[in-house]
């Protein structure tokens, strides 16, 4: 075996880098169970205590130190699927957005165009901007329409001459422009409201923010607090001189208040009832007791129990101080009063709305947090002084009057943003600046309450032009300025689709997963000892070590951990063992023709791996396509699925064989058989050929079959295909499913869908009532009536597990991309067997076979719809169970055309016949057909059994179209290449013509 130093470095390096990136999931269950027992089920006590260890160092690797907060975000996180919590799906308004920079027209061709653009897009699969703009070209109107949009606020982006073309590009700008700063205020609004580990990514291509918050369970807070409008403002501050004497008085009153009370029951006030009043103190030793300014990233908590008696508030909040010349500590000028750790805001807020602190604030002052730690100080947030004024709202302008901001460079190369505002602005910016410039004050922009920049102005700026400086990263300029262009689009973002997962329910599946990941492990490994012997015991080695590295690498890409990927990663523990049988069963034709056992291992590597590469790579570009085209739990069944396919083939072919290696080396006994298993299909000789005809009969009947089902009784829709409302209740006893029906449909006056869930005490109930609208009115409408008819079963309590709400344009758009998807998986495999094949012969065989396993797998959905006692809707997960099969069925036919194309590079194979070649093929490899396909099978009846009710379908799809692939990989993909090549040699080159010499 070459290079056994180096697989033996590469198999050490990866297994050290997984160990790395796996052990922070490991540091941060420890914390989490600390924090269960501590709270002892109380779940506010034990949010405040994982909160308290945000800032805290909880792994100590020597160079490297993390805090909780670190150690979390390089976790394996758990999808809500699996931890419970709220996916919801936001939807930019292009066309409210649309229609405001154009300053809400009255003219019916423009808003007939919009309408229809609207429309248009939900069915088709092109943004609103492009189909407003074909509309109104295509009304007939004589008026530019960029006579719309070229007002005073947009004269620097667009002009009244400018053509349609450049309108598009304004306008999709304009609309990028939107979808990235909502992203960004929803960013924002999440991180404040304390979601551990949660997920938030712009769906490239569309107007859909795709957000995820695992744990949540106060919904209508989360809708409240993601559909706000953006709220973007200028205000006034104060300074920190005028401030400490306030922060000080606030500090005698609470420690005071708290003296008073209950001071065993207060975490800040220490057990030393000794402690002296801070009003013993004057302003210069308070702030030489307090440290301030010695040490930044010094934890609050180290404070002295003698301070933290005296002094409540400056013993969590420090004030803003620098050390002067003379080397003590002096207040910092600017608005800037105080930092505090992260763990600690909370409690300072909580003392500062106190009532009898409440009541000395002015009311000209409000204290804001800022949005981000500094970087200096990565645990600590710095509090501001905002001045209010005599507005509603206190601020001296809004951000509506800004018509562009960007990031841009000074002089100096530094890092600035550049900010251009209306004439209206323009004239109050010079107001504003004119005052704060006489004493070098802070202008505070605040967004959604929280501070992201208050700089000093130097000088009046008369036109609206200013450029913001500061200690600028690159990437704060481009944050600010895109908080900044958030105030002039007035576009609202909404709740489109939605998924709440109870804890439950989420536990529930945890266990499933679990429990089928282990059998499944457990199932394989017996299988494949008691078939190939020792040479079992070397592939079971390499499927732990495949599961270690696939683990590792998931929580190195930050990948979340769903349903669907637990599993991907049981299917791929099923074929991980195919890249194995393969080599074992070429080992076994090398040992049947008489060679060492030595010789039969590197010539068994050798011959497999065609097979082993192309299987796994058709496979492979099917995951592709579900990682482009899914989203949520597809997106982590197909990341799954991919790296499984990488850490299968290293583990496969590298550390089995560095396995057998070693074996050999210490003159070990190497057996790829029992006496039982030695001969099985040795000598297989079955006409596939011959018989072709009826199996393409048997098949043409079943596809008849199926497409009549499908036809005539169709499918149910799952509701991210036809769009609604889903909700998964429990009852305390078994219900009976027509009275839940009956009940529900008085109640919501419309058909409403009612399935048993797993246990018959459990039912899922989808409506499409109000499926047209999605605001928060018709969420509780339809909660409201489903209570209303759940509740007439009387004498049985019920709980609501889990509910999905999906809007019909989101639901036309799942159901393209996986029209598209489909489409795209049977291209890209035709597409890649060709070129590996170099015949057009091999690709239609193999599509036809996947085409085949397509139609039959839909019609037994079709046809076993309600008859099974489980759900078999078409949804989402479908679509990945469908592509998954299409994938294997392409994997099992690549290994006979490779058997094929070997067979033909053979001398003396174009004296044969082209279809006793194929026949010779097909019966070579039927003995790793059906291997491999026994032990997915057995995986996969263990992930249907035990996986649990949410993936039985799923689980039950791709089971049954494994069976349906290896049919058609037996009797289908490589009998149509005979007869598409009309039963002639399709090989690449033709035979030398012998040269005949005469003597």
């Amino acid at each position: 075996m070459q290079s056994k130093g180096l697989i033996k470095f590469l198999v050490v390096v990866v297994s050290i880098a997984c160990l790395y990136s796996l052990s922070f999931t490991f540091v941060t269950r420890k914390v989490e169970r600390e924090a269960a027992e501590y709270a002892k089920g109380d779940m506010a006590k034990e949010k405040a205590y994982l909160d308290s260890m945000a800032g805290e160092e909880v792994y100590n690797l020597g160079l490297a130190k993390f805090t909780y907060r670190e150690a979390k975000a390089h976790e394996l996180a758990l999808g809500l699927d699996l931890k419970g919590g709220m996916n919801v799906t936001m939807e930019i308004s292009l066309d409210e957005l649309i229609k405001n920079l154009a300053g809400n027209p009255k003219d019916d061709k423009f808003n007939n165009a919009l309408n229809t653009a609207l429309q248009r897009s939900k069915s088709e699969n092109k943004g609103v901007v492009d189909l407003f703009v074909d509309e109104y070209k295509a009304s007939g109107t004589s008026t530019p329409l960029a006579s719309f949009f070229a007002s005073k606020d947009n004269s620097a982006l667009i002009k009244a001459t400018s053509s349609d073309n450049d309108v598009r590009t304004f306008l999709n700008r304009e609309a990028d422009n939107a979808i990235q700063n909502s992203y960004k205020v929803l960013r924002t609004r999440i991180d404040k409201f304390g979601v551990a580990s949660p997920n938030i990514q712009i769906q490239q291509g569309t107007n859909r923010i795709l957000i995820e918050l695992p744990g949540v369970n106060d919904e209508a807070r989360v809708r409240k607090l993601l559909q706000g409008s953006a709220k973007l403002e200028f205000y006034e501050t104060h300074d920190n001189f005028q401030v400490y004497p306030l922060l000080e008085s606030i500090n005698q009153i609470l420690a005071s208040s708290i003296k008073a009370s209950d001071a065993a029951a207060n975490t800040i006030v220490a057990k030393d009832s000794t402690a002296q009043d801070s009003t013993t103190k004057d302003d210069d030793n308070l702030l030489a007791n307090l440290g301030a300014a010695k040490n930044d990233k010094a934890d609050s908590t180290t404070a002295s129990s003698e301070l933290a008696a005296s002094n409540p508030l400056f013993a969590i909040l420090n004030p803003a101080t620098f050390i002067g010349e003379n080397g003590q500590p002096s207040l910092m000028p600017g608005p800037m009063v105080g930092i505090a750790n992260l763990k600690d805001t909370a409690r300072v807020n909580e003392y500062l709305n106190r009532p009898e602190v409440k009541a000395t604030i002015p009311g000209n002052l409000k204290l804001l947090w800022a949005v981000k730690p500094e970087q200096k100080s990565p645990n600590f947030l710095s509090l501001y002084a905002i001045k209010t004024s005599g507005t509603e709202t206190g601020a001296v302008m809004t951000g509506d009057v800004i018509t562009d901001a960007r990031d841009n460079f000074d002089q100096q190369n530094r890092p600035v943003v550049s900010m251009d505002m209306n004439t209206e602005g323009a004239r109050q910016w010079r107001r504003i600046t004119a005052q704060a410039a006489q004493n070098r004050e802070a202008i505070a922009i605040v967004l959604d309450g929280v501070v992201y920049s208050a700089p000093s102005v130097n000088e009046e700026i008369p036109n609206g032009s200013s450029q913001i400086s500061g200690s600028f990263t690159i990437e704060d300029t481009k944050d600010l300025a895109n908080v900044l262009k958030a105030g002039r689009l007035p576009t609202t973002a909404k709740i489109v689709e939605e998924a709440i997962v109870g804890p439950s329910l989420g536990q529930a599946a945890i266990d499933a997963g679990i429990n089928s990941a282990v059998i499944g492990i457990v199932v394989v490994m017996i299988f494949m000892i008691a078939y190939y012997n020792r040479a079992g015991i070397a592939a079971n080695i390499a499927v732990l070590f495949n599961v270690f590295f696939l683990m590792g690498i998931l929580a190195s890409l930050n990948a979340v951990l769903t349903l669907p990927g637990i599993a991907g990663i049981v299917l791929t523990m099923g074929t991980a063992v195919d890249a194995n049988v393969l080599i074992y069963e070429r080992i076994r034709e090398e040992l049947r023709l008489g060679k060492g056992i030595r010789q039969a291992i590197a010539d068994g590597y050798k011959h497999a791996m065609p097979s082993i590469l192309d299987s796994q790579i058709t496979t492979f570009l099917v995951g592709l396509v579900l990682f482009f085209f899914g989203s949520g739990p597809i997106l982590g069944f197909a990341t799954t699925l991919m790296v499984g396919i990488v850490t299968s083939l290293f583990t496969s072919i590298f550390i089995s064989r560095l396995i057998f290696e070693y074996m050999l080396n210490k003159d070990m006994k190497v057996s790829v058989a029992f006496p039982w298993s030695a001969n099985t299909l040795q000598n297989a000789n079955f006409q596939f050929i011959k018989k072709r005809k009826l199996f393409y009969i048997i098949s043409a009947v079943a596809i008849v079959i199926s497409l009549a089902s499908i036809f005539t009784k169709g499918f149910t829709l799952g509701v991210d295909f036809k769009g609604g409302r889903t909700y998964t209740v429990r009852y305390d006893q078994p219900v009976n499913l027509e009275d839940v029906r009956k009940n529900l449909d008085q109640t919501f006056n419309s058909t409403t869908e009612v399935k048993t869930f797993g246990s018959e005490n459990q039912v899922r109930v989808t409506t499409t009532y109000h499926i047209e609208e999605t605001s928060d009115e018709a969420d509780s409408e339809v909660l409201t009536k489903l209570n209303e008819g759940l509740s007439k079963i009387t004498g049985n309590k019920y709980e609501i597990l889990s509910s999905q709400k999906v809007g019909p344009s989101i639901a036309t758009d799942i159901k393209d991309r996986a029209v598209w998807s489909a489409i795209f998986s049977i291209l890209i495999i035709a597409a890649y067997i060709l070129v590996r094949f170099r015949k057009w012969q091999y690709s239609a065989g193999a599509a036809i076979a996947t085409i085949h396993d397509g139609i039959i797998l839909l019609g037994l959905f079709s046809i076993l719809d309600g008859i099974v006692p489980f759900s078999l809707d078409i949804d989402q997960h479908f679509v990945a169970a469908i592509l998954t099969v299409l994938g294997y069925s392409v994997n099992d036919t690549v290994v006979v055309f490779d058997r094929i194309r070997e067979d033909l590079s053979k001398s003396g194979s174009h004296s044969k016949k082209f279809g006793d070649i194929i026949n010779h093929a097909i019966n070579t490899t039927l003995s790793r057909t059906i291997i491999t396909s026994l032990t997915v099978i057995f995986v996969l009846v263990v992930l249907f059994i035990f996986g649990g009710e949410v993936i039985r379908g799923f689980s039950f799809a791709i089971l049954t179209g494994i069976v349906v692939a290896t049919y058609s990989s037996i009797f289908l993909a490589a009998p149509a290449v005979h007869d598409l090549g009309k039963g002639k040699h399709i090989s690449e080159e033709k035979p030398a013509t012998p040269k005949v010499v005469t003597p």
